[in-house]
């Protein structure tokens, strides 16, 4: 099973952190998204799982190394592809081509879910999908009485359906997905100036193939700030009987843990209470400050506050009375 994620987007709603780091590296619990993101695909593949193919912009090399090391993590072996040009869904997939063979997932690295399911092997493809309140923003599927899918729609602004597409995909044969994907890029065939997964997908469907939806537990976005500190203690929830949350190497001086929180190791908290939904990266200091809901990056420096639902980025700088601030990495920010 190869497994192909996406991740070359810019992430301008989560500006200003990814002016300096990419979306999908930025840490959720303790974690970079696109890791979290490996290991729940893994949690589904299991043994099956053989190649791990990273469609990036250029991150850099120290970037690269990380996710060859996510991959070899999960016992697979992992390659870097490059989208140069933001030209659409269907361009990021075929950029990884030469792994589009036999069975295939597609993940996009701006979502995290959790869910307990098996992959349907008798099917030609499984799209997860999740019901949300306003289907405009999303690829959506429409559903036939057998339960398969009719109909895909790229961001429909009449109502068709409110099964919207999460950006997980199973193909059976991705060596099908690829000339599908080939045919959009050969007829220059482009909504909104992209070229669009749905496409192929409507086209695959048309020529009889059968797909069916997937569904998830729980799906969590990571777009802007306020979804992303969301997400965050979500995902501490799930996961707090199932990691060691609180670094060993941390120092607790006349502090209070909520959980559940994670705390990096060489963090340091003193006379500060801190949680529930709060993740400190490693080697940030928080004195005398009361934290929940927020998110801080490594090697940071907070005192004197009283912070909810914040993003604070790496090597900042924080002293004074805020209430809610999404504040970039080597920024520095003093009150009167």
């Amino acid at each position: 099973m190869n497994v192909i994620i996406p991740m070359a987007g810019r992430g301008s709603r989560l500006r200003p952190h990814t002016l300096t780091t990419a979306k999908p590296l930025l840490p959720v619990a303790g974690k970079p998204i696109v890791q979290r993101l490996v290991e729940d695909i893994s949690g589904i593949v299991g043994d099956d799982l053989k190649q791990i193919a990273y469609v990036v912009g250029e991150f850099g090399d120290e970037v690269e190394r990380m996710l060859l090391d996510v991959a070899t993590g999960q016992g697979a072996t992992g390659s870097i592809h490059y989208q140069d040009k933001p030209l659409g869904t269907a361009h990021a997939v075929l950029c990884a081509a030469e792994h589009l063979e036999g069975p295939v997932v597609v993940a996009f690295a701006d979502t995290l879910f959790r869910a307990d399911f098996k992959l349907d092997g008798s099917a030609d493809g499984v799209i997860w999908v999740n019901r949300v309140e306003d289907p405009r923003a999303f690829g959506v599927v429409q559903l036939g009485e057998d339960g398969r899918i009719v109909e895909f729609v790229e961001k429909p602004q009449e109502f068709v359906s409110d099964l919207a597409i999460i950006g997980i995909y199973y193909f059976k044969d991705g060596a099908r997905l690829r000339r599908e994907l080939q045919h959009l890029i050969d007829y220059d065939i482009k909504t909104g100036g992209e070229y669009q997964l749905t496409h192929a997908l409507e086209n695959m469907k048309n020529d009889g193939l059968r797909f069916v939806p997937g569904t998830v537990d729980a799906w969590m976005d990571c777009g802007n700030k306020d979804v992303t500190v969301e997400t965050n203690g979500r995902i501490l929830q799930f996961v707090q009987h199932e990691e060691q949350l609180v670094s060993p190497e941390a120092e607790l001086v006349n502090a209070t843990v909520v959980p559940p929180c994670f705390i990096g190791a060489g963090a340091r908290i003193v006379n500060s209470s801190v949680g529930p939904h709060v993740s400190i990266g490693a080697r940030t200091t928080v004195t005398n400050s009361t934290l929940v809901d927020c998110i801080v990056g490594e090697d940071s420096q907070l005192v004197n506050l009283n912070l909810r639902n914040s993003m604070i980025g790496r090597h900042a700088v924080l002293d004074g009375q805020f209430v809610s601030l999404s504040l970039g990495d080597y920024s520095r920010l003093e009150g009167a």
